[in-house]
């Protein structure tokens, strides 16, 4: 009978990159809507720049 059970090195692995994977996903949820509210108030001042 085989074992396939990971190794402690390899469960630690992929815990770092669920984290890792989390944190960046968090950092590009918050950019997104950064840019989306700086994008959002610049519009303005460009319409009315063109005006």
């Amino acid at each position: 009978m085989k074992n396939y059970n990971k190794s402690s090195t390899s469960k630690l692995v992929s815990q770092f990159d669920k984290e890792l994977m989390s944190l960046l996903a968090q950092d590009l949820k918050a950019y997104k809507t950064k840019t989306q509210f700086v994008n959002k108030q610049a519009q303005p001042a460009a319409l009315q720049a063109a005006a």
